[in-house]
């Protein structure tokens, strides 16, 4: 194991097949401030920049990492004695890799250390955007609202004490103020996270807040703050102790928090900006006016092309995502459901090829080197599927189509919530803030075929409806049998879907 750290001055060292920085990091500017450095954001748009870079005249467009929170302290730690460079490990499904360095990250400020330094930063007109992935839980939305969480303790704080922040919108606010009051042009607010419509949340989670905080500021921002919509997609799992040894034996320098990834890539945003924007377009980013197809297509495909993998692979007995699409009775029924039930109600999408973005998912989804479980994947399915599933459902209802696929994944999860155990009578671990109320539900299957679907919070009037009620009660009757076996059901399920389509006929 090699003790040579990984920095600016070791690149010279690393063998030639590694690609690293060819600018001149010396000459960048950090206009992009980016709060919430995960892995995500070093494998997606800190790639995107990285690109960029190499073509000379994007040098403006560096980036300079901001941490708002303790545990990000060895994060910064790292990243300085690494002069903020990192390795990304690329892995093919044909088992390629390729091994780079990303320079894109000049600076990373820890705010912990010096808030005011942070807002300075902010509010510095070298800034032009600043972005954002923080997890869903860091925009403090009331489930049960969708407003602000004004009762979150540090959505209060920071209302009540503007000049010491503790969230994303307590820094950005304090940083906006200082721009209005010196009358320089406002950045732009980029939301990065995986979250449906992700700038029209931001923007309204900040004006929420700064309506409480500062209501002449939170006009202001309204008039003169751009929050692009964009869809963002990048597998990119945990970084382990093995990703850590595959770099120092490969490159033969010590990066402490190297990062992993798949090989596919994408980002389509909405061409919205207050003060400038990089041209991601020439580093294969998409630029559109509006993001809502694109979301529609990944929502429906990607996430929903998951949950059906993982429901149906977790009663079978499957543990990841490439081991269960690699049986091809399972490859076959997701594309079926993808093609018969999700596209004919998916939008234009222009730029996109969506023959070859549905191949491209089951080529994604069987990348040995992407291990992605099943647990994982169907967690908080009662938060996932009534966006990813059932809203396909109720779409292909009102319009008369068939629905027989998506009927039985449901009636697969009415069976994983009721028994807990795949088909070898092995426990499957369930992680759902409803497992319980879902248990409840479908434990009362054998006495009414309909029970799961009486659970209105999460499936809405779908037991009201008699075309879905008897495809849902065929498929119960099939997989509740005692001598049921989900890949023969899955089999007569495809049957009798396209012998239906064949004659013309819906069920």
């Amino acid at each position: 194991m090699t003790n040579n750290q990984l920095n600016q001055s070791n690149l010279a060292n690393l063998p030639s097949h590694i690609d690293i920085p060819n600018y001149d990091r010396n000459k960048l500017t950090a206009g992009i401030v980016h709060i919430g450095v995960g892995g995500f954001h070093r494998a997606h748009q800190a790639m995107y920049i990285n690109e960029l870079l190499k073509t000379p005249g994007s040098e403006q467009w560096a980036i300079c990492g901001i941490g708002l929170l303790e545990n990000n302290r060895s994060l910064r730690d790292i990243l300085v004695k690494q002069d903020y460079l990192y390795s990304l490990v690329v892995r093919h499904p044909n088992g390629q890799i390729e091994n780079k360095v990303i320079g894109s990250m000049i600076d990373f400020m820890f705010a912990p250390d010096n808030k005011q330094n942070v807002i300075d930063k902010l509010a510095n007109s070298e800034t032009k955007i600043v972005s954002l992935t923080i997890t869903e839980g860091g925009y403090n939305i009331d489930p049960m609202t969708g407003d602000l969480d004004l009762n979150h303790p540090d959505i209060a704080h920071d209302i009540t004490h503007p000049n010491d922040p503790i969230t994303a919108f307590g820094y950005i606010a304090a940083a906006l103020r200082i721009r209005k009051a010196n009358n320089i042009q406002a950045f732009t607010v980029q939301s990065c996270d995986n979250i449906q419509h992700n700038g029209a949340v931001t923007r309204k989670m900040l004006l929420s807040f700064t309506e409480q905080q500062d209501l002449m500021l939170s006009h202001w921002i309204a008039q003169h703050v751009e929050f692009p919509n964009a869809m963002v997609d990048r597998i990119t799992p945990v970084t382990t102790k093995a990703d850590i040894d595959y770099v120092a034996q490969t490159f033969g320098l010590k990066d402490e928090w190297p990062i992993t990834c798949e090989s596919f890539a994408q980002w389509v945003i909405e061409d919205n900006f207050s003060d400038g924007r990089p041209n991601w377009d020439l580093v294969g980013a998409q630029f559109v006016t509006d993001v809502t197809p694109f979301e529609k297509m990944k929502i429906r495909l990607l996430n929903a092309g998951h949950s059906v993998l993982g429901l149906l692979g977790a009663i079978h007995g499957y543990g990841t995502i490439d081991e269960t699409v690699s049986d091809p009775v399972f490859a076959k029924f997701l594309r079926a459901f993808m093609d018969l039930e999700v596209t004919p109600l998916l939008d234009e999408l222009p730029g996109i090829d969506l023959e070859q973005y549905k191949n491209t998912l089951i080529e994604r989804f069987s990348n040995p080197n992407i291990k992605d479980s099943l647990v994982r994947i169907c967690s908080e399915s009662s938060a996932k599927l009534p966006k990813f599933l059932i809203a396909t459902i109720h779409e292909n209802l009102e319009a008369g189509r068939d629905c027989s696929l998506a009927a039985l994944v449901i009636a697969t999860w009415c069976l994983y919530s009721d028994k807990q155990t795949n088909a070898q009578q092995e426990p499957i671990e369930i992680q759902d803030v409803m497992k319980d109320e879902l248990a409840s539900y479908a434990h009362k299957t054998t006495i009414d075929k309909l029970a799961f679907l009486k659970l209105n919070s999460v499936f809405g009037d779908l037991n009201t409806h008699p075309v879905f009620i008897q495809t849902y009660r065929d498929a119960i009757d099939a997989i509740y049998s005692a001598t049921s076996n989900i890949k023969d059901i899955m089999k007569n399920t495809l049957e009798s879907k396209q012998f239906g389509i064949s004659q013309g006929v819906l069920k």
